[in-house]
């Protein structure tokens, strides 16, 4: 499978030339041509034509392939600047532009051209790597005394907007509590209507650190000085976006996973029972309908997902995944939001191989005032409810920065509130060993309050103080939106 995945990847960094330079692919919102007239109830406007400065890099097609309008449409007056905001929306989160406006330019009463003015952020990013291994901060501190040994460093060299056609490749080097070595290569459209995309990963793990089993809602670790898990994997993805917010993406990938032979006897039921090597291939569908207004930190819209994995096909783990997750956000007016997340968790059978158990607490799937914790089991539910209040939003100007993507920073600061509840059932090996039970099969509950602070290239610092449902309270900081 690597070979085959190596020589895709060959061939799609050749791909032909998209339509040229200023031609518009539209496949969603199409106007119909009408008669210009200017009765105040049926007035139209003709879109002559769409010109595109700033963007030195990024192609043409890239920026009008987000567009509802191209030129020749005529559209319905009262609707023109509605339409005009939400395709500067799309454009802005192709995660390219730190600004994107779109001006109006009057030719005649009935007639006008549009002119979209970029600002385009910067592109090459080789980033140090120093963080932690461990899954937030709370965690490192709380339950590994705040070890620097468990630092993870390195360097990550990611390539946005490659050929200027939003092509991303990514190479990893990190070295420290675990190594991890992986190729990424993405190219969102390979063919001339931009509908289609195709991304590949090639990736190496190895730990002489290993969490081996789960105590008490607490992942335990076991430390050597041999080797104690090597993985290498690869997948490739294949994408259909056929309107602006729908995506379709089916994956196929491959991981071969070998642990020392000392795992076992800590953990028999680490791989399965005495097992040494783990094969899996899997297949997954998934589905995706994204309308938030700005996907780094959304206050408007709504965002849908559901996946579906199939693990087996002929080798070791045999597993069906079902994931689905909504999220909802709502301007309230007066500077006041509200966001609601809920994520939903099916596999089967409930007898799985520990590294295959499905986890609560991992990246978005946090309930917050749990964070120290990991709550296994067969399925679980998560909800989670935000409310906030924007009290200082700022865009500062460097006008004489010496790099032109960095002279526009902006600043927003939110006071928060917020509840979440969850429930995870647990695995039946824990009920029947009479551990892991003291959050599994009970409605979780975590409310509490914070700041977030919202500034470039998605950046969020979130601030949270939470209590949880068993009066535990603590001070948490994250990186990243909450979902």
């Amino acid at each position: 499978m690597l070979s085959i995945i190596l020589t895709l990847f060959g061939l799609l960094t050749t791909s032909p030339e998209f339509p040229p330079k200023g031609t518009a692919v539209i496949d969603t919102i199409r106007y119909p041509n009408h008669e210009i007239v200017s009765d105040s109830i049926n007035k139209y406007i003709e879109i002559n034509r769409i010109f595109i400065i700033g963007n030195r890099l990024t192609k043409d097609h890239i920026i009008l392939r987000e567009l509802s309008m191209k030129s020749g449409d005529a559209i319905n007056a009262s609707r023109l600047d509605a339409i005009i905001e939400q395709d500067r929306k799309k454009i802005y989160n192709t995660r390219l532009f730190n600004t994107v406006a779109i001006r109006k330019l009057e030719i005649e009463p009935n007639k006008i051209d549009l002119l979209i003015d970029l600002n385009e952020r910067w592109y090459t990013f080789p980033t140090p790597i120093f963080e932690l291994s461990d899954r937030n901060f709370n965690e490192w501190w709380q339950n590994y005394d705040h070890d620097f040994s468990r630092i993870n460093y390195g360097i990550r060299l990611t390539q946005f907007n490659m050929r200027g056609r939003n092509e991303t490749l990514q190479a990893t080097m990190q070295f420290g509590f675990n190594r991890n070595f992986s190729l990424r290569y993405s190219i969102p459209y390979i063919d001339q209507k931009q509908k289609q995309g195709l991304m590949v990963d090639l990736y190496f793990a190895e730990s002489k650190n290993l969490a081996y089993q789960t105590v008490e809602h607490k992942l335990d670790f076991y430390s050597s000085k041999r080797l104690l898990r090597e993985t290498r994997g690869a997948s490739i993805t294949y994408s259909y976006r056929n309107s602006f917010y729908e995506t379709h993406a089916i994956k196929v990938d491959y991981e071969d996973t070998n642990v020392d032979d000392t795992i076992p006897k800590l953990n028999p039921n680490y791989l399965g029972p005495e097992i040494v090597r783990q094969q899996l291939l899997r297949l997954s569908y998934h589905f995706f309908s994204d309308h938030r207004d700005v996907i780094a930190y959304p206050l408007k819209g709504y965002h849908f997902r559901v996946s579906a994995y199939q693990a087996g096909l002929g080798l070791d783990v045999k597993k069906t995944e079902i994931i689905a997750s909504y999220s909802k956000f709502f301007n309230l007016k007066k500077q006041f939001y509200l966001s609601n997340y809920t994520y939903g968790y099916w596999s089967s059978p409930d007898n799985l191989p520990y590294n295959q158990y499905g986890v609560m607490g991992f990246r978005k799937e946090v309930l917050r005032g749990y964070e120290i914790y990991v709550i296994e089991g067969p399925y679980y539910a998560l909800n989670k409810t935000t409310l906030k209040k924007r009290i200082f939003s700022r865009v500062y100007r460097w006008e004489k920065g010496p790099i032109p993507q960095f002279r526009h920073i902006p600043l927003s600061i939110y006071l928060k509130t917020y509840a979440d509840i969850g429930y995870v059932k647990n695995y039946p090996y824990y009920e029947e060993n009479s551990f892991n039970t003291l959050f599994a099969d009970k409605l979780l509950i975590g409310t509490g309050a914070g700041i977030d602070v919202v500034s470039a290239y998605d950046m969020v610092f979130r601030f949270e103080y939470t209590v949880n449902g068993e009066g535990r309270s603590g001070f948490f900081f994250n990186l990243k939106k909450e979902f």
